[in-house]
């Protein structure tokens, strides 16, 4: 029987080098759960692992298993806890190499990613792109299998449904526009890896759909500018713009919007 998403702690075949592990952490942030990537070429010994996942006993349990112990590496695309609360288990029960933006996260003889390099393990071939707006420290890789398989893993900076939450912080917007035309450029003829949500086998379309959606987003708060007058606070915003939205999911649109109305100020 062929798995589909979801398939929480079975490890799923999407290409030919990635099989992914959903962690059991459902919530409206993580939508289905944390998917950790599990990389190897066909025939490899070894795998590079991204993003441990949580803090969650099974889930690095079902790494070490369904990756026999044997983890030439494990990547991290950003800080957040659902993806990195499970490092210290993992590193206990294989031993990995942790590489990551941030130091803090490194673990064994892993140094910190730069944008830009090149990270060959397990049979296959990792470019490092440095994509923040989600967070200051969010990367995406290009996969590059055997036999021409190209693959785009982008953490939380694309998802397999829905849209990402910014950070409120000055420049963040500008960074995350940024960071999704250089995701566009990559994009053609790879399949999409994120970390929440599923996969799909075309990365192009979904993130066109996301710069879209930006400048759709960005339009709207302008609008609210008009109505609500150029000092409008950003909760005020909210409450307009995404009016038609769960209010539960108001604190993280918040913090959207605060970096849409820091981008408007500063770009018009």
């Amino acid at each position: 029987m062929t798995l589909t998403h979801p398939a929480y702690e079975q490890l799923r075949p999407v290409t030919p080098s990635a099989s992914v592990l959903l962690a059991d952490n459902p919530n409206q942030m993580t939508l289905e759960g944390t998917n950790t990537w599990i990389l190897r070429a066909p025939g490899s010994s070894d795998c590079v692992v991204v993003d441990p996942g949580p803090k969650d006993r099974k889930h690095s349990e079902a790494i070490a298993r369904e990756t026999g112990g044997n983890i030439a590496l494990t990547l991290i695309t950003h800080h957040h806890h659902d993806h990195t609360g499970g490092i210290a288990r993992l590193v206990e029960l294989t031993g990995t190499p942790v590489r990551a933006v941030e130091s803090e996260f490194l673990r064994g003889s892993g140094t910190s990613l730069t944008d830009g390099e090149v990270i060959e393990a397990a049979g296959v071939r990792l470019t490092v792109l440095a994509t923040p707006g989600h967070t200051t420290d969010s990367v995406s890789f290009l996969l590059d299998g055997p036999d021409a398989e190209a693959a785009l893993l982008t953490g939380d900076t694309v998802l397999g449904s829905g849209t990402t939450v910014l950070e409120s912080r000055d420049g963040a917007l500008a960074d995350y526009l940024n960071s999704l035309r250089r995701l566009a450029d990559a994009a053609p003829g790879r399949t999409l890896l994120p970390a929440h949500g599923p996969d799909h086998p075309d990365a192009e379309p979904v993130i066109a759909y996301y710069i879209k959606h930006r400048e759709e987003r960005l339009q709207q708060v302008r609008d609210a500018l008009e109505k609500l007058g150029p000092k409008a606070k950003a909760l005020q915003i909210v409450a307009l713009v995404y009016a038609d939205v769960d209010k539960r999911l108001w604190p993280a649109a918040h913090s959207s919007v605060k970096a849409q109305l820091a981008y408007i100020r500063s770009h018009g």
